[in-house]
């Protein structure tokens, strides 16, 4: 496993690689950043109604956790959210794990019968 500090340079090194694709937001207490989101952002196929269409995911949401509790990954979603809104976005998914989907559901998100899941790999 690498260290921290080689993930570190790595995922910075990545975030510049894709800043046009994705979209970091931060949430700060005090000068210590406590969690963060991405908002992944994917071209769609054209369509008769609409040539230009982009769809967003949202991405490693994750609060420090002695930060969980006090609303910091509602108001991630909800940044997230507005983000798609601002970039005239179609839809936004988030893939959840069981205990972070209420959270989701608070910010605005709903199951849909429309979509499915299928895995493809091991990981």
């Amino acid at each position: 496993m690498p260290s921290l500090a080689d993930f570190t340079v790595r995922a910075i090194a990545w975030a510049r690689e894709h800043r046009d694709s994705h979209i970091p937001i931060v949430a700060v207490a005090g000068r210590t950043v406590v969690g963060m989101a991405w908002l992944a952002i994917t071209a769609r196929v054209p369509a008769p109604f609409s040539e230009a269409r982009l769809s967003g995911d949202l991405q490693s949401c994750f609060v420090l956790p002695n930060h969980r509790g006090q609303g910091i990954g509602r108001r991630l979603a909800e940044t997230v959210l507005a983000e798609t809104r601002r970039h005239g976005l179609e839809h936004v998914t988030v893939h959840a794990s069981p205990q972070s989907v209420p959270v989701y559901e608070r910010s605005g998100f709903s199951h849909q019968r429309e979509l499915l899941w299928a895995a493809v790999s091991d990981q």
